[in-house]
């Protein structure tokens, strides 16, 4: 018996394809035509109620050069099948939305890297009328996979509070999608670059979620601890699908942040990176770099001051939050297809 899950996927799909095409009652998404396109195996999956993870493209476009982004996005995209999952790629390409991404379309982004524009929910307008290329960000991300029926959603580390936010008013817009959108999202935690306190402190009044998973504290990114108790603690990924389900269940209109801390092999020392970030800081702010240029420019000089190291802990966490979510993803659709029988 098919999920309820899974049939709202299918009249979601249907109903973008008839009111965003409707001359056209039987047009091919997968061609391109109308305003979102589902790749064959994505569509295919959200038809059955199979597991789908959703992954972001920032992480392609500005987070580190060709052609080693390209090996990257498909080595995450692999660690999402090998763990029994269907990866579903965002970005917007030619001003069509895109879930799932074929091989020639993921080479493409990478090449275009920074010339892709970094798309959050305010700029998807801007970019689809204008036919432009768009790399998701963690809310634009959300928003689309809220829209196609995507539960769960892979990433880094999401943004936030900007370290001094109390002056400049710099807070992410990942924070206010998480308030609003009902997408788990799973990630490292935040990115260490900024005030996790008060990160902490806004999703709380956002009335986000937070879960940390099979610890009590926050990671921090680089690092498995931010010295920042969580209020809810997670140790399977059963445990999650259980949070996931009852949120959806009770409508409760929020989405939810699971933290995964780095695996320890990978944490980077904490002195280290501090140094480096304050550093970054102090250079970012003598340079005036502002608004969304910020955060790529100090991941960046921190990577170049620790000698390459912190980039590599940054894939190596991807890699693991792949994994988890996949593992999460499954667990939620074996969950929902019992709960259905």
């Amino acid at each position: 018996m098919a999920s309820s899950s899974s049939s709202s996927a299918v009249s979601r799909i249907s109903n973008l394809r008839r009111h965003l095409n409707p001359s056209n009652s039987r047009s091919d998404t997968n061609k391109g035509d109308g305003l979102i396109k589902l790749s064959p195996e994505v569509s295919e999956a959200l038809s059955n109620g199979h597991a789908v993870v959703a992954l972001e493209s920032t992480i392609i476009s500005h987070g580190m050069p060709y052609p080693q982004n390209l090996e990257t996005a498909k080595e995450v995209e692999a660690v999402v099948r090998e763990n029994g999952a269907v990866a579903a790629t965002i970005a917007i390409l030619d001003g069509i939305p895109c879930i799932g991404l074929s091989l020639e379309e993921l080479e493409r982004l990478a090449k275009l890297g920074t010339r892709a524009q970094k798309t959050a929910r305010r700029d998807i307008a801007h970019v689809v009328s204008t036919r432009g290329n768009g790399a998701t960000t963690v809310s634009a991300t959300m928003f689309f996979a809220s829209m196609v029926g995507i539960s769960v959603f892979v990433t880094g580390g999401i943004g936030g509070v900007h370290r001094h936010g109390e002056h400049t008013m710099d807070v992410s817009s990942d924070l206010t999608e998480l308030g609003r959108t009902p997408v788990a999202v799973i990630s490292a935690g935040v990115k260490s670059i900024l005030d996790i306190p008060r990160t902490l402190e806004y999703l709380e009044t956002q009335g986000v979620c937070v879960a940390a998973y099979r610890t009590n504290e926050f990671p921090a990114f680089f690092t498995e601890t931010s010295g920042c108790k969580v209020p809810c603690r997670v140790d399977t990924p059963e445990d999650c699908a259980r949070l996931i389900d009852a949120n959806t269940k009770l409508k409760v209109g929020t989405g939810i942040l699971i933290a995964v801390p780095i695996p320890r092999e990978h944490s980077a020392s904490g002195s280290l990176i501090e140094s480096a970030i304050q550093r970054a800081l102090k250079e970012a702010r003598d340079k005036n770099i502002t608004g969304n240029a910020e955060t790529p420019f100090l991941l960046g000089r921190i990577n170049e001051l620790t000698g390459g190291a912190s980039l590599s802990s940054n894939i190596a966490l991807v890699k693991n939050n792949a994994r988890v979510g996949a593992e999460i993803a499954v667990a939620l659709s074996h969950l929902r297809e019992h709960s259905n029988k």
